[in-house]
């Protein structure tokens, strides 16, 4: 045999075991970046969007034009859980509203706040966890109005057409069976409301005229704005503990049991419904608490199975499913702050609060925090605040980067809205108010400004008034010589 054979041989032989040794590091790759369960569906449709313009920060009026009889209802509003209907919990704004933040002012309501207030112009509305619905002025914390509407509750208002409405847990002590009510925003006085069969914190979501929410015993309502009568009802096979997302003519939601709907709005019937899939895995079917978030054509929802899932909003195929180790009760923030990419943000009874793809669900990063997460996140301009059960307080993180750039011993469940120049935090039992520091002397400043533009302009209009008057002195005294 030729020397030439063996070498030919060896070669073979080397290439085959550089191709193995390959494929099992890949595939060791993989398995790490993986855990068992894990889904990716890369052909389910991905929409891109355009990036979100920033909500311009209110600016205040100028005194001469503040008027008494002004609307506290005007202005900006964050209506429902979630900000925007289909529930994204992204406020995109100028950077203006970035720590280090100062404390305005605190409400302590003494008693638990499970989800954060909403706001509209210059009002604070939120639902204690005994039964109380509390109109606040953002600009003071000083109670405008309260009224007693059960014994148990956990959700956020809603508003619209001047009124709040409201969903309840339990009417009365020992009684599992709730109501939802509609109240005047402004003082507070009872338009309507209507008991339920079953328990609901549902936080609803108004659009159009109907008020849209769940109950524990499967039931989603449609009810008409103004009466409390029901435009429909859908019964879904387990409880439906979340709020619905609202988008392009469909309501989104998970129910108990592990099943996620999509209803169209106008009639309530099925669009799709899916399952989580978690016997093929071994994997229970887990329970949607979480509320969704729609946004670039999938719906993005947190199970108790310890994934957070993202559907297709069109037809319900699972894109991908994502396993953190422990419950996911949290609701995702779906956002592409400037400078980053379509980003979903929640956290986990793990302790760890996660940024994945929107698209792909691989980590962009994480922060281990320890605790418990149970809450929302929301994000406010490029920051993404959550709170931590376990640990009682509430941190802000770079949403691109994950560094921390605030925290604070206030938190429990869901930490933070905002109007564009201040940040409302919702704590274990109190509501604080939160400028970034120097906001004050900024706007003092540009009133100070104003004031100083106010009084130029007023001196360059007396001294043009001034030069007409001897303009038109000039030209009588003028005509009276030539008439001589």
């Amino acid at each position: 045999m030729s020397s030439d054979g063996p070498r030919w041989y060896r070669r073979r032989i080397v290439i085959g075991l550089g191709a193995v040794i390959a494929a099992l590091v890949g595939a060791a790759a993989v398995f790490a970046l993986t855990r068992p369960g894990d889904v990716s569906n890369p052909d389910v449709e991905f929409r891109a969007e355009a990036t979100q313009t920033p909500v311009p920060a209110e600016t205040p009026e100028p005194a001469k034009k503040r008027k008494k009889t002004r609307d506290p209802l005007s202005g900006f509003q964050w209506a429902q859980y979630g900000y925007s209907k289909d529930r994204r919990r992204y406020l995109p704004t100028a950077e203006a509203v970035r720590p280090p933040f100062k404390r305005r002012w605190s409400y302590n309501a003494h008693v638990l706040l499970e989800f954060p207030p909403i706001l509209i112009g210059d009002r604070l509305f939120m639902t204690t966890n005994d039964g109380r619905v509390i109109a606040l002025n953002r600009k003071n914390g000083k109670v405008v109005w309260r009224r007693d509407m059960g014994y148990l509750a956990a959700s956020s208002p809603a508003y619209g057409d001047k009124r709040i409405y409201v969903t309840i847990l339990e009417r009365t002590k020992n009684q599992r069976a709730g109501r939802v009510a509609a109240i005047r925003a402004r003082d507070g006085k009872l338009v309507w409301s209507r008991p339920l069969a079953a328990r609901s914190e549902s936080s609803p979501v108004y659009d159009d005229g109907r008020v849209y929410f769940g109950a524990e015993d499967g039931s989603v309502y449609a009810l008409r704005a103004g009466n409390g009568s029901v435009s429909w009802k859908y019964q879904a096979g387990g409880a439906v503990k979340g709020g619905l997302a609202l988008a392009d003519g469909k309501l989104y939601f998970g129910a108990y049991g592990g099943t996620m709907y999509a209803l169209w709005q106008r009639t309530g019937r099925e669009a799709w419904t899916a399952g989580t899939s978690g016997a093929n895995f071994g994997l229970s079917a887990g329970n949607f608490y979480s509320t969704p978030a729609v946004a670039y054509g999938r719906v993005y929802i947190g199970n108790t199975d310890g994934n957070m899932y993202s559907f297709s909003s069109e037809t319900g195929k699972l894109a991908w499913r994502r396993g953190t180790g422990s419950y996911v009760y949290a609701s995702p923030a779906v956002a592409q702050v400037p400078g980053g990419d379509p980003t979903v943000y929640f956290g986990s009874y793990d302790g760890t609060f996660y940024a994945l793809d929107a698209r792909s669900g691989n980590t962009r990063w994480t922060h281990e925090d320890g605790g418990k997460i149970s809450g929302a996140a929301s994000v406010v301009g490029d920051i993404v605040y959550y709170s931590n059960w376990g640990k009682r307080n509430s941190t802000g993180l770079g949403a691109r980067t994950g560094r921390r750039v605030f925290r604070t011993g206030r938190g429990a469940f869901n930490p933070v809205i905002s109007n564009g120049r201040m940040i409302y935090l919702t704590g274990f039992e109190t509501v604080a108010a939160f400028e970034p520091r120097g906001a004050g002397k900024a706007a003092a400043a540009k009133a100070a400004g104003s004031k100083r533009g106010a009084k130029n302009r007023a001196a360059k209009q007396r001294a043009a008034k001034k030069r007409a008057a001897k303009r038109r002195a000039a030209k009588r005294r003028a005509r009276a010589r030539d008439r001589r």
